[in-house]
């Protein structure tokens, strides 16, 4: 929560420097997306079971492509990268879901 309090913040702030740190994590060079590289904890994995089939096969298939074109030594043509502007979170909207829904049980189960 606090992390995305902060990137919300940075993205106001400095946008610029946002957009830099964006394209020099070279994630997007292979095609993957913000999304395609959490940490896969309990949370995540839950959330990954609530995607929409067409959703999870393209983050599938982008991340197979990512693992070939690194053991080729390669990255995408330049016009075929993820832009900054155009990668939107489809999983954090869910993985947000399941930590409520986590901490809801657990007070629950507290009383």
């Amino acid at each position: 929560m606090l992390a995305v309090i902060i990137a919300n913040y940075l993205k106001r702030t400095f946008p610029n420097i946002q957009k830099w740190a964006y394209n020099a994590s070279d994630f997007n060079k292979y095609g993957l997306h913000k999304d395609d590289i959490i940490h896969e904890t309990d949370d995540v994995v839950e959330a990954l079971k609530r995607l929409p089939p067409d959703v999870m096969e393209a983050r599938i298939f982008r991340i197979v492509r990512a693992a070939q074109l690194d053991c080729q030594k390669q990255i995408l043509p330049k016009e075929q990268w993820t832009k900054f502007e155009e990668d939107k979170p489809y999983l954090l909207p869910h993985v947000m879901d399941v930590i409520k829904e986590r901490k809801e049980r657990e007070q629950w189960e507290a009383q």
